[in-house]
């Protein structure tokens, strides 16, 4: 198989006394995400993503909430783990797309710095889009109650030229 999609979803509350992290950025914020780790859904949403075109279920399965390792988790690093895991099994991202759904604040100018942050996992940078949408102020997000993500994620396999670079075994041949 040389092309695999994936696609992902995460939605958390908005809540006081929280920094917002979107992309593995720091936005400055009167509330942030209430979650188990840092609550970033667009990298959630990333993660599980990668985890769906990996057919390996989801991120729940990996880092589950009920895990105290995972408290106060910063999500970047769970998204890198999984990007290890594809590069182990002879994968690479191939094109990511994510959409970002929140009412407040403004997000569009942070997707670069997003960009820079999630491509530090080994997505390369140029293979990373983001958009931000608002929900007109219609249900729970429009009412500023929660932001949500939707991301969908491309894998394609590594030539054996690139394995070789990345000091791999092509997966085939082990």
């Amino acid at each position: 198989m040389n092309c695999r999609i994936g696609h992902g979803y995460d939605s958390h509350r908005l809540v006081k006394d929280r920094k917002l992290v979107l992309g593995g950025v720091e936005i400055p914020f009167d509330k942030g995400l209430m979650g188990h780790s840092d609550a970033d859904v667009l990298s959630h949403a990333i993660t599980d993503a990668l985890i769906g075109a990996l057919g390996l279920g989801d991120i729940g399965m990996h880092f589950p909430d009920t895990d105290p390792a995972w408290k106060g988790a910063d999500s970047i690093y769970l998204l890198g783990k999984m990007v290890e895991k594809a590069t182990g099994m002879g994968l690479e991202i191939g094109w990511l797309d994510a959409t970002v759904l929140a009412e407040k604040p403004r997000i569009a100018p942070y997707i670069d710095r997003m960009k820079e942050r999630l491509s530090s996992t080994g997505i390369p940078q140029d293979r990373i889009n983001i958009k931000a949408k608002t929900a007109e102020g219609m249900g729970p997000i429009g009412r500023g109650e929660g932001m949500a993500a939707y991301a969908v994620c491309m894998l394609e396999a590594i030539s054996l030229n690139q394995l070789h670079f990345l000091g791999k075994n092509h997966p085939k041949k082990q």
